[in-house]
């Protein structure tokens, strides 16, 4: 996927979590069955995950090559990228998410404000991203914690995925939560 289809991909998918996230009640924005993330807090996640990679986006090419490396291998597909992903997450059954990507739940008064700062975040990012050529996007590195040293494309890929990862998990959480009132 070129850097065209992916700033399409990334802006889609926040659009299609925007509109999942407007056609919720308020109950349904809080609502947190069991040990799951409530709307609010899956909202909360991603742009506590969107964040660093927008900042890494606005590091110069020499403090990306100096502070992550370059990479040793081609790029993932998309669709090698989301295995890879879902497969981690498996295979992880015990991994603790990081302190810092760890969601709060977002109160009513702050959902408008929390759902524009994402979707700020997911257009200052994909402005910076088309400044990048196709070639550094595949030479540099980022660190994921769950999958380790991933490219710059791959990073992006994971961007487009995870918001529809945590799109999904709000339509089963609220099922979830329904079938076992």
């Amino acid at each position: 996927m070129d850097k065209e289809h992916i700033i399409s991909a990334i802006v889609s998918n926040h659009d299609a979590f925007f509109a999942k996230l407007d056609s919720l009640s308020d109950e349904e924005f809080l609502k947190q069955p069991g040990n799951k993330w409530s709307a609010g807090q899956q909202l909360d996640h991603l742009i506590k995950s969107v964040k660093p990679v927008d900042m890494a986006f606005g590091l110069p090419m020499f403090v990306l090559k100096m502070k992550f490396g370059v990479a040793n291998r081609p790029s993932k597909s998309y669709e090698d990228l989301v295995t890879k992903y879902l497969n981690a997450l498996g295979k992880k059954s015990d991994f603790k998410i990081p302190s810092e990507f760890d969601p709060k739940q977002i109160p009513l008064e702050r959902r408008k404000k929390a759902s524009e700062k994402l979707d700020k975040l997911v257009h200052k990012l994909c402005s910076r991203l088309s400044k990048f050529s196709e070639e550094e996007l595949d030479n540099y590195i980022l660190p994921h914690p769950l999958m380790g040293k991933v490219t710059l494309r791959e990073m992006l890929y994971f961007t487009a995925y995870h918001v529809q990862h945590h799109d999904k998990q709000i339509l089963e959480n609220l099922a979830n939560a329904d079938s076992n009132s």
